[in-house]
């Protein structure tokens, strides 16, 4: 390249250089894909709080006067989640919130299979012990490791296209 735009672009710090366009589709792509995640989550389990407390018992972690606030409590923090990542409000701090969420059901998952607990990890519905061959540990923490993977772009990247933070930040 040639000329002084040139110039300033290699002299410029790289934490001041823009990012290109397409890592905001990437982040789009990413900050809608989570919110379809947590909303299908939230929904699957808000109607029946009964159920999802059943599923959160199921995992034997915690004790039980704690099982029935998360159990009540989680389809609403799943909602919370998918409607900030939708509009795209607070994406890095969202995306962190998620990360967390996800750490704690991976290893809620891997400490059922180590324990030699078969339930149905509940994440979208249903949940609660199940027939040792009924269980799907490894594509659950695999599919969840995936949706880390999209929450740790976010927390990277959380510049995204059609986002309230866009908005404001213009």
């Amino acid at each position: 390249m040639a000329g002084p735009a040139a110039h300033l672009s290699e002299t410029e710090p790289a934490a001041r250089r823009p990012w290109p366009a397409w890592t905001q589709w990437i982040g789009t792509a990413a900050r809608l894909g989570l919110a379809v995640v947590w909303g299908w989550a939230g929904l699957a389990k808000i109607a029946d709080p009964a159920e999802a407390a059943q599923a959160v018992r199921a995992y034997e972690i915690l004790p039980e006067s704690l099982v029935k606030p998360v159990g009540y409590a989680l389809p609403f923090l799943e909602l919370a989640l998918a409607l900030l990542l939708l509009i795209g409000l607070g994406v890095r701090l969202v995306a962190g919130v998620s990360a967390l969420l996800l750490l704690a059901f991976i290893a809620g998952i891997a400490s059922a299979w180590a324990r030699g607990i078969s339930i149905d990890c509940g994440c979208f519905g249903g949940g609660g012990a199940v027939d040792s061959s009924q269980t799907e540990y490894l594509q659950e923490i695999l599919r969840d490791t995936g949706f880390l993977v999209l929450a740790g772009w976010l927390i990277w990247r959380p510049r995204t296209k059609f986002s309230v933070d866009g908005w404001l930040a213009a």
